[in-house]
Formats: structure tokens, C-alpha cells, sequence
């Protein structure tokens, strides 16, 4: 056994160093060193030998296991260098090439004024309202009466509002503000919210208006608002959004559910206030609907006028897009053409 055991490490010992590939010295381990390899094959014979046979022969077959293993690791890690070589220069990427052009999507222009707005409200102490307050499906008590809606008003015609078959009544909103009644419902003042949100009319869909669009809705509520404090906020905004130069001015308007209520404009950024088409020869451009809340609907939700007061304000997110970036259709935001979308 002895002279067997020095003829398997001559053998073993050759083909290790002939071996070219780690498969190569994979079968090599398999043939002599697995449970099936001649090395152990004499291993499990050494019973039939003399206790002092035994232990030369078994100390032997230990030597020569523990030599082929150091052979085979060594052999390994050269092996596994050469093919790691190899394969880094067949795999070499010449960074000085040029790459193929793989366009991206952009954020829509709608989303990123949207973000844009809550974010300055936000830094102004508004928090974004529940989604679950402010539903499109909405019913007609929410959408007009809560809000102070003479029965025969007529934003309730169905040439200006889309009623469903889902029940009597039941709408597809207007305009944000019924989440407004909501939030007032599930909180006590103080009330600082703003609610972006889809809401939908019947219109004729022309470069100015759209039968679906978008609002932002904001709300405050608490002791000792006042009218001030609503232009102070809308004209902070502004500021903000279209830049310290360009001036506002707040028009005397109409809302039920605002006393008194007011309209705010903007400069035209057509003509920067000398009059045109766009501005219909003003010089001034519509951009949101605000007004002190009524009492009417504070009382509705259960607020007590005579101790608190609040202001709200309505906006256009397809109108302030517009007038910041000088878009003169809103079909364009729905059309997805990708040479529109892609300047954003």
C-alpha cells in the first residue's frame, strides 16, 4: 500500500500541474480525494492490516491527502487568476465609445406644478388634506348646499355639473371644495389644509378649458382671521411661484361659500401688462378664486361664526402652468405628445 499511495500522489501530483482550466483540477479532486477516490479506497482497507501497518500506512495516506489538497488550492488560485484575466479582457468595455441614446420619462408638467405648490404652502404651515376627504365622486349636498348654494344656482345646471347613475344626486365634483366640508367635519379648529385633486365640468373643450382639470384647495380656519391674512398669503405665493416682479392685484367677486369674496391676477406674461390677446387687451391674467369663509358654512359643519373666521382659496393648476411657462393650449397637457412633455 505504501508503494500505492506514493504512485497516487506521483499520478495526482502530475495531472495538477497539467491542469488547464478549474474544471480540469475539479476532476482531479473528484478522482482521488472524494469518497469515492482512490485515496480513500485505500483508506477504508487499512482494516485489514496489522495495528503497526495501520499507522505507517495511515499516517502516509494522510500526508499524501493533506499535500494534494495544499497542490490543488495553490494550482486553484492560479488557475482562477488566468481565467480572471482572461475574462476581463474579453469583457472590457471602452468607456471613451459612445453609449446609445435610451430616453426617459419625465414627471408630467401638471404633477411637477402640483408638488411644487404644496410644497411652498407647506412651508407656510399648510398640511396636505386626507385623500379620503376629498373623493371625485362626490355627493350634491357636499358639492353645493354645505357650501352655500342657492337651490336654484346655476352651477347645478347639468350643462356645467356631470351626474352619475350610481344614485340620485351623486356627482362627478365640480371643484375641490367640498373637501373642504369634510375636514371641517372630522376637525376642530385651528384648520390649515390644502387639497390638490381632479374635479370635472361639463365644458366644451377648446385651447382654454377642459372638461376634466385640476385644483388646489386651501383652507384656514381659527380666532382672529382676517383678510389681510388671506392677502398676505396669496401674494407670499405669488412671490414665490412667478417671481418677486410680477405684481397682483385682487379683484371684488362673488363665491357662495366666501364674504367677501375675491379674484386674483396676475401681469400678463404675454405682453408684461401692455394688453393682448391672451389677456383679452387687460394686461392682466385671472389665477385663483379666494374669500373669506361664510358663515353660513361655518355654521354648517358646526363651527360657531362669532368665535372663529378662515379664508379660502380655489386654483387652476392647468392656468398657473400656463402662465408660468407660457402654454398657450391646455389640450396639450392631455394630448401625450412627447415633444411637449420632454421640455419638462
Amino acid at each position: 500500500m505504501k508503494e500505492k499511495l506514493e504512485l497516487i500522489l506521483k499520478n495526482a501530483s502530475d495531472e495538477i500541474n497539467n491542469a488547464k482550466s478549474l474544471q480540469d483540477l475539479d476532476d482531479v479532486k473528484l478522482k482521488y480525494l472524494s469518497r469515492k477516490g482512490e485515496l480513500n479506497s485505500i483508506k477504508k482497507n487499512l482494516k485489514d492490516l496489522s495495528d503497526e501497518d495501520k499507522r505507517i500506512v495511515g499516517a502516509l495516506a494522510n500526508k499524501v491527502s493533506n499535500e494534494l489538497e495544499d497542490k490543488i488550492t495553490t494550482k486553484g488560485e492560479e488557475l482562477y487568476k488566468i481565467e480572471l484575466d482572461e475574462k476581463l479582457k474579453s469583457e472590457r468595455i471602452d468607456i471613451t465609445l459612445p453609449s446609445d441614446f435610451r430616453p426617459q420619462g419625465k414627471i408630467h408638467p401638471l404633477t411637477q406644478t402640483v408638488n411644487e405648490i404644496v410644497e411652498i404652502f407647506q412651508g407656510m404651515g399648510f398640511s396636505v388634506m386626507p385623500s379620503e376627504y376629498s373623493p371625485e365622486v362626490e355627493t350634491e349636498y357636499i358639492n353645493f348646499d354645505m357650501l352655500n348654494f342657492p337651490p336654484n344656482h346655476p352651477a347645478k345646471d347639468m350643462q356645467d355639473t356631470f351626474y352619475t347613475k350610481v344614485a340620485p344626486n351623486v356627482i362627478l365634483r365640480s371643484q375641490t371644495s367640498g373637501a373642504q366640508i369634510r375636514q371641517m367635519l372630522n376637525q376642530t379648529p385651528p384648520v390649515r389644509v390644502i387639497s390638490p385633486g381632479r374635479v370635472y365640468r361639463c365644458e366644451s373643450v377648446s385651447a382654454r378649458k377642459n372638461n376634466l382639470f385640476h385644483q388646489i384647495e386651501g383652507l384656514l380656519v381659527d380666532k382672529d382671521i382676517t383678510f389681510a391674512d388671506l392677502k398676505g398669503i396669496l401674494n407670499e405665493f405669488v412671490r414665490i411661484y412667478f417671481g418677486s416682479a410680477r405684481p397682483t392685484r385682487f379683484r371684488a367677486s362673488y363665491f357662495p361659500f366666501t364674504e367677501p369674496s375675491a379674484e386674483v391676477d396676475v401681469q400678463c406674461i404675454m405682453c408684461g401688462g401692455k394688453g393682448c390677446r391672451t389677456c383679452s387687451g387687460t394686461g392682466w391674467l385671472e389665477v385663483l378664486g379666494s374669500g373669506m369663509v361664510h358663515a353660513n358654512v361655518l355654521r354648517n359643519v358646526g363651527i360657531d361664526p362669532e368665535v372663529y373666521s378662515g379664508f379660502a382659496f380655489g386654483m387652476g393648476v392647468e392656468r398657473l402652468t400656463m402662465l408660468k411657462y407660457a402654454i398657450n393650449d391646455i389640450r396639450l397637457f392631455f394630448n401625450n405628445d412627447t415633444r411637449f412633455l420632454k421640455q419638462f
